[in-house]
């Protein structure tokens, strides 16, 4: 007897293609109008799922969609967290296929936003409904909701809209599947996270663009003195070398180190993967220690002066840098 879901899967997966197709990039405003669709969009399929109360929640930035389903007041209450914008799709000349035009291949989706975060909060709202309408026994939980749009900016409304709602947002658990697993065929639960810190740096250097003819060698060049900065920020063990950086950072004990050196990892397949020859990182650590409870700083972008074609011998007035610490 075919079941609701193999009834319902086409559907399911032509919707969330749908909404793929929406380019909800929340860090360029030129996409403000589909970060606000993707939002609309999600919302009316929470009502359509069954969601009884349903909410798109206004904050300085984008809003916040809340729903929820309640089971009875005796009942444990699971909140489920998510976020419907995404990454910018920079730079598109590496895509083999447009980032807002799905395609399947191998049974997988490519597509911006797949697995980050749009595939994983649609699976939850599809679970709401197979719940609700799969022979009607309805979900054995309080079921809320809180989709944000901001999570790829940093999330700076978040906080402020949980602050605002502490009684509605109440849950006995919170559920969050916007994380990485050991392998597809090991369960994984995570139960911490790297905080994350943000910055733009901005060097500056003469009162204009100058030609490096008449200049060059005379005067600081902000782009040779922002490698230099950044150069510096990592020692040759490729410690961190900002001061008090690792004050507060509690080291490895024996017993963690062993449990997660029992965790599934092959080197080989990680450097595969990436198309590297080796893994480098902090010295005396193992790669998934590295990835999973070590502090980072990565440079994300640099820029300044002429990137365009051709040549122009330009001394860039300012060059700048975008840094992130986990």
């Amino acid at each position: 007897m075919p079941t609701y879901l193999t009834q319902h899967q086409n559907r399911f997966l032509e919707e969330l293609l749908d909404w793929l197709r929406i380019p909800s990039v929340s860090a360029d405003p030129k996409f403000h109008g589909d970060v606000l669709r993707a939002a609309d969009f999600i919302k009316d399929r929470l009502l359509e799922a069954g969601a009884t109360l349903v909410e798109l929640c206004p904050t300085a930035g984008n809003p916040i969609v809340y729903g929820e389903y309640m089971a009875g007041p005796d009942r444990p209450t699971v909140l489920v967290y998510g976020h419907y914008d995404v990454q910018p799709a920079d730079p598109y000349e590496l895509w083999t296929s447009p980032p807002f035009e799905p395609v399947i291949k191998n049974e997988k989706i490519y597509a911006r936003g797949a697995c980050d975060d749009k595939g994983q909060v649609y699976m939850h709202v599809k679970a709401l409904e197979m719940m609700l309408r799969d022979g009607g026994l309805g979900a054995p939980c309080n079921i809320k909701f809180m989709f944000e749009g901001e999570e790829e900016i940093g999330s700076d409304n978040l906080g402020i809209f949980v602050k605002a709602n502490k009684e509605k947002l109440q849950a006995d658990v919170i559920l969050i599947s916007d994380t990485g697993i050991l392998a597809n065929d090991v369960p994984s639960i995570e139960v911490g996270l790297r905080g994350l810190s943000y910055h733009e740096v901005e060097v500056t250097g003469p009162n204009r663009d100058l030609h490096s003819g008449l200049y060059g060698g005379a005067v600081m060049n902000p782009i040779n003195a922002l490698c230099d900065m950044i150069s510096s920020l990592h020692d040759e063990n490729r410690h961190i070398t900002i001061p008090g950086f690792y004050d507060n950072v509690a080291d490895l004990g024996p017993a963690e180190r062993a449990e997660l050196a029992q965790a599934p990892f092959s080197a080989e397949a990680f450097t595969q993967s990436i198309g590297l020859p080796a893994a480098v990182g902090e010295a005396g650590y193992t790669t998934p220690e590295r990835t999973s409870i070590r502090p980072t700083l990565d440079v994300n972008g640099i820029w300044g002066g002429y990137t365009g074609e051709g040549a122009k011998t330009v001394i860039a007035s300012k060059a700048y840098a975008k840094i992130s610490m986990r």
